[in-house]
């Protein structure tokens, strides 16, 4: 029961219904990529903008966003968010060209970074510390399954209806979303907060030079890109403006961006770390996953989609259970056990992606994906959450969620950036042909092995990034409550 003795539960499933939609889209077009290459007759590493442009828009403002949440109420701030996330959908759909799809999903991102930090904030705001654990189940379980959802819809909508059909999917939804929250969510108590426009540039400008960089390298050849400028030099700027950003934080003595004394708590940190990984991971597996089963099996993109069924039905059917552990036993056991899981799943299947494996060899690895990823999300969201003092929860919500998604921006541009450089090193001739090429079904059969061979050393990069993030859940304190109870 929250303070005034009603359920905060119809106001969180409320929210977690936009929550679930702008997941969804962060991994939806990764299915859509060969229709996406034909029908607008471009290469791959723009059609991963796709992703990337909306990842970014939604990942930079999200440390701002968190603090409007705390200054005009998360209700209100969510509701914006959600009406200009679906009519962005809607202008997606309608879109003619590749360079306004990539705009309309930008505007998408910014209607996204207005909800998420709300959701985090709400359930730290009306749910007793004891019982953060099944609320963050339900939130980590939404995470989890729309991420992974959002490849198998797509390949339904994109086989049934078209690629426009995975933005059009949005708008009943959304209206379904709005009518929901504006009734069940209440109005929370509001502060005045300030708002640190130094920063935001700062954030806003290292992240777009880092990211950028990193996936527009291997199209310049890592060589000049703006004049003699080399690609790389936009990737060290990226990282020293961050720098400055961090420095500049520091500084600030009046409402900062980013409150440092919450990294004070060492489970908020070593859970922002580990966050950022499984962000990384759940993006960049999707793309190399689902060009292998559509280029080199031949599949359609249905058939494809199908493929992760397992992954996203066990994921969704174990975090309540997982949710109710998390609010018993320490939260590394479970979490260390998710991610370690999530890595030996990804390593596995990177050594049975080759052009004739029998497809139930495919499923075994993705199913454990599913185990793992269930065991990921709760344990830790709620270790982030847990201590955050109640008048900095949209704060620490906004870090938190900003690193989540900094992370899937980083992993949609190492993993575009990363097959292309296989593809040019194996496939003979990928250099000379156009990518759109390679998205009109199944390769010839000369070709099979080796682009499957480039797809699997792909998903090795995820797989060796949540390694980092097994060693952070690793290192999780016993969360307060559970001392004061002797366990």
């Amino acid at each position: 029961m929250s303070a005034d003795g009603t359920s905060p539960w119809p106001a969180l499933w409320a929210l977690v219904i936009g929550f679930f939609m702008i997941l969804v889209d962060a991994t939806i077009v990764t299915v859509a990529t060969p229709a996406l290459l034909v029908a607008f007759g471009t290469d791959v590493n723009t059609v991963v903008w796709v992703t990337s442009a909306y990842l970014l828009a939604y990942a930079v403002p999200l440390l701002v966003t968190g603090r409007l949440g705390d200054r005009f109420g998360p209700k209100n701030v969510y509701l914006a968010g959600l009406a200009v996330f679906t009519v962005a959908s809607l202008w997606c759909g309608l879109t003619g060209t590749i360079g306004e799809l990539i705009v309309a999903r930008v505007a998408q991102g910014l209607g996204a970074a207005m909800m998420t930090p709300q959701t985090m904030a709400v359930i730290t705001r009306t749910f007793p510390a004891a019982q953060r654990g099944r609320a963050m189940s339900l939130w980590g379980a939404v995470a989890g399954v729309a991420t992974l959802t959002g490849p198998v819809l797509g390949g339904v909508l994109v086989g049934a209806l078209g690629w426009e059909w995975i933005f059009f999917v949005n708008v009943p939804l959304g209206v379904v979303a709005f009518a929901a929250v504006w009734y069940l969510v209440p109005s929370l108590e509001t502060s005045k907060r300030r708002f640190d426009l130094v920063g935001v540039v700062l954030s806003a400008t290292g992240v777009f030079l880092l990211v950028f960089g990193i996936q527009e390298g291997q199209r310049y050849d890592w060589g000049p890109i703006v004049g003699p400028i080399p690609v790389w030099m936009l990737i060290v700027a990226g990282a020293v403006v961050l720098v400055v950003f961090v420095w500049w934080q520091s500084r600030t003595r009046s409402e900062p961006l980013v409150a440092l004394q919450l990294f004070r708590d060492r489970n908020f940190s070593l859970a922002n770390i580990a966050i950022c990984t499984v962000g990384f991971a759940i993006t960049a597996q999707g793309f190399p996953l689902m060009i292998y089963a559509q280029n080199v099996r031949g599949f359609s993109p249905t058939e494809a989609a199908l493929l992760l069924v397992p992954l996203a039905v066990l994921s969704g059917a174990l975090a309540p259970w997982t949710g109710r552990l998390t609010d018993r036993i320490h939260p590394r056991l479970i979490g260390g056990f998710g991610m370690a899981t999530f890595a030996i799943g990804l390593f596995w299947l990177a050594a049975v992606m080759s052009p004739d494996t029998p497809v139930w060899q495919l499923l075994l690895p993705i199913s454990l994906l599913g185990i793992s990823n269930s065991c990921v999300w709760a344990p830790i969201s709620t270790s982030a959450t847990r201590n955050l003092p109640m008048e900095q929860a949209g704060s620490g919500s906004g870090v938190y969620n900003t690193t989540r998604q900094l992370g899937a921006v980083l992993g949609s541009a190492g993993i575009a950036v990363l097959m292309e450089a296989r593809i040019t090193a194996l496939v003979p001739g990928a250099a000379a042909t156009p990518d759109s090429a390679f998205a009109a079904g199944a390769l010839p059969d000369e070709l099979r092995e080796p682009f499957a061979t480039a797809m699997a050393q792909s998903v090795l990069l995820p797989a060796a990034v949540l390694v980092v993030g097994f060693v952070a859940v690793a290192c999780f304190a016993l969360p307060q409550h559970m001392r004061s109870r002797g366990r």
